[in-house]
């Protein structure tokens, strides 16, 4: 590459060597990304009232809530408030938590049956159509079936400790909600490096050499031990060009794609590990236990507020405290989630642009950096505008990124080599 050109000329030439074709094909993926998105919604809120008009979940919830007891005459238990009401049920039948966490599961599950067909759609075949993905459909279906297992165990046990809340904390338990997703949102953290995503790639260590080498020297920067410095099978499940720094404590690691390995130099191995190592080390992490309880807050305190509404437009009679309520709970939060992309999107954007900076100061390799951007932009539009970046973007452009790495070459140029004698 050229040094008489300016950064942004430097910039603009990096993205244009993808040619027009590719660019095009580019932006009609990440477009049709963020219709799905809300399209995605839409399909949920089509779920939630299939459920309640075809009464599923109230026909397992009928089954499996405790039965008042027989001596109250209907009239009497009709007149008794919601909390009185509660605790007569409990005199008899299936204690009330197994039942809450067995409807859970079932809505969940009940949920992901209806959502399959456009789970296929969005998640497999438009993947395929794309070139995103080589994964078979049984493979997919299979892994599909293991992260709908898993999504149904963990979120039954959330919805459980969240409609506990609802029955003890009274009128503040958006309140405790929120602080119990910080909780949870911890844990997983901590947990899903370790034991949820060997479920689903294989990880190894890097095999000696000099990418191994290079990743050692990233590693002790950030403090994370050489045995925990992985490479998996991205490629199972797609073409992606990525790398990660994951987990927390004992679980932090370092993670390279197959595809990472195979299609960029070392250079570009180093300019993408330092990226994601500047996450690990400046705590990005943390930003999201302190955010999601926050937009939990908000959200779970608006739930409580719009519920009774929002049951009454899907035709519901639920309660708020009744799991066979879920359909109508989970509606809000689909709503409200796609309400606060744009905040969640900003504070990752700021992230990713704090850990750019990271692995130029680090590792000094911004044509590499700017190089293995480039190979990323086949599923990110690296030219959006500038509403479409704010709303819809997780990361900032890749000619913004290209633009900041170029500009950082400029200003830190790096010694030329002595010729050979």
């Amino acid at each position: 590459m050229s040094t008489t050109l300016a950064p942004a000329q430097e910039a603009a030439r990096y993205i244009d060597s993808l040619g027009p074709e590719a660019l095009a094909k580019a932006e009609a993926y990440t477009m049709g990304n963020h219709v799905m998105l809300i399209v995605g919604v839409g399909v949920s809120i089509l779920a939630a009232w299939i459920m309640i008009r075809f009464r599923l979940l109230d026909r397992v919830a009928a089954r499996l809530e405790p039965k008042p007891d027989a001596s109250e005459g209907g009239e009497a238990a009709a007149a008794n408030a919601a909390a009185e009401k509660q605790e007569d049920e409990e005199r008899k039948g299936m204690p009330w938590a197994l039942a809450t966490l067995l409807t859970a599961g079932a809505f969940y599950l009940i949920g992901d049956l209806l959502r399959l067909p456009w789970t296929i759609y969005e998640s497999w075949w438009r993947e395929r159509s794309y070139g995103m993905t080589k994964q078979p459909l049984g493979d997919f279906l299979g892994q599909l079936a293991l992260s709908e297992a898993i999504g149904v165990v963990l979120g039954a046990l959330f919805l459980l400790g969240i409609y506990a809340l609802i029955r003890k904390a009274g009128q503040r338990w958006w309140l405790w909600g929120a602080g119990f997703t910080g909780v949870v949102t911890l844990v997983m953290l901590v947990a899903t490096p370790a034991y949820i995503m060997p479920l689903f790639n294989e990880f190894k260590p890097v095999p000696p050499g000099e990418v191994r080498t290079a990743l050692e020297q990233i590693a002790d920067d950030v403090k994370i031990p050489h045995d925990r410095i992985f490479m998996y099978d991205g490629s199972r499940q797609s073409e992606y060009f990525t790398a990660n720094v994951a987990g927390l404590g004992p679980t932090a690691r370092i993670a390279i794609s197959d595809i990472a390995l195979k299609e960029a130099s070392l250079a570009e191995v180093r300019a993408v590990t330092g990226h994601e190592a500047g996450h690990y080390k400046l705590g990005h992490v943390w930003r999201y236990v302190i955010l999601f309880p926050l937009l939990a807050a908000l959200a779970l305190w608006l739930i409580q507020r719009l519920f009774p509404w929002a049951a009454r437009m899907l035709g519901s009679d639920a309660q708020l405290h009744e799991p066979r309520g879920l359909p109508v709970f989970m509606v809000l939060v689909s709503v409200l989630s796609l309400l606060a992309t744009p905040i969640q999107n900003s504070l990752t954007r700021i992230g990713e642009s704090a850990a750019d900076a990271y692995s130029l100061r680090t590792v000094n390799e911004p044509d590499a950096l700017a190089s293995a951007l480039v190979k990323t932009a086949e599923y990110r539009y690296p030219r959006p505008s500038t509403l479409q970046e704010v709303l819809f973007y997780t990361h900032p452009s890749v000619e913004k990124r290209v633009l900041r790495a170029m500009e950082w070459k400029a200003a830190h140029p790096k010694p030329e080599a002595a010729p050979a004698p």
